[in-house]
């Protein structure tokens, strides 16, 4: 059985991850995923047992079904210590999963406990600020670098960042990750920025990778290079996805997300593959 640790690691900050890991956002209940709490919560558990150490997840990451970071708690609590939980605030949703604004700097506080609440820890391992048409995001990162140093937080990154936001945030405290729309088919404008993290160290996760501008419909995008690949390789078009994603540095964290078992496993398995230089040429 090939497990998360099939592709490498990479730390974010002092903590050592896996570089296949799990996005939480499916686990809701939305956007093809299970509907079935049971179910996901196995998922959760293969995944961890399958070396998965890295989950990212968010407070508002919620359906009428349930909430991404209460399954988490539910699933794997009490935590192993070499689980890395990376969650993310900035943008929330009422009760009624209607969106809000972005958080006001004084409001992330709030945001933070939330999702310590949620997921049953006394501290967060990873936070991203995720902007929302900010110029600078200097007085939101400052505020959660004040959390970190109250010892609420113990890294802090980036998420839906545009290239400045990078060196802003710098100023005031070190940025482990940024998490950015990327894929093979999708916002290839933030080539150079993943290039600019992985010179500095900087962890890129991209999120929609595998459903490229199919985003939180689900599934996986159609690209007719990426099938021929897949068929050459007797893999499937996702497995093709994470692996270009893996391809492109070191640095790059791979969070391919699902309510089911057996594509957790092809998942997971992609970070096996290897593609060779004319395939990662002809994809771009």
């Amino acid at each position: 059985m090939i497990t998360a640790a099939s592709a490498g690691t990479w730390t974010l900050g002092d903590l050592t991850v896996n570089r296949i890991g799990f996005g939480a956002m499916r686990l809701t209940g939305n956007n093809g995923a299970a509907s079935d709490r049971e179910r996901v919560i196995g998922v959760l558990r293969r995944a961890v047992e399958l070396g998965v150490n890295h989950i990212d997840t968010a407070a508002f990451y919620f359906s009428p079904l349930r909430s991404a970071n209460e399954i988490i708690n539910a699933a794997l609590s009490p935590y192993a210590d070499e689980l890395v939980i990376t969650t993310k605030v900035g943008p929330g949703r009422d009760p009624s999963g209607e969106w809000l604004p972005l958080a006001r700097p004084d409001q992330l506080r709030g945001q933070v406990e939330e999702n310590l609440r949620q997921l049953g820890r006394d501290h967060l391992d990873v936070v991203n600020l995720r902007q929302n048409g900010l110029e600078s995001v200097a007085e939101h990162f400052g505020a959660l670098a004040d959390l970190r140093d109250a010892g609420l937080i113990r890294h802090l990154g980036l998420s839906n960042i545009r290239p400045q936001h990078l060196a802003q945030a710098q100023a005031i405290a070190p940025v482990v990750c940024v998490q950015n729309p990327y894929g093979v088919d999708t916002r290839r404008m933030h080539d150079q920025l993943v290039r600019t993290c992985g010179e500095q160290g900087v962890a890129f996760v991209p999120f929609f990778a595998i459903a490229g501008d199919g985003r939180e419909a689900g599934g996986v995008a159609t690209n007719e290079a990426v099938a021929a690949i897949a068929r050459a390789h007797g893999a499937t078009p996702a497995q093709v996805r994470i692996a270009w994603t893996l391809s492109r540095g070191p640095h790059m964290l791979a969070i391919p997300g699902t309510g089911n078992p057996d594509h957790l496993v092809e998942n997971l398995a992609a970070g096996a593959l290897r593609l060779s230089p004319e395939e990662l040429a002809g994809l771009g």
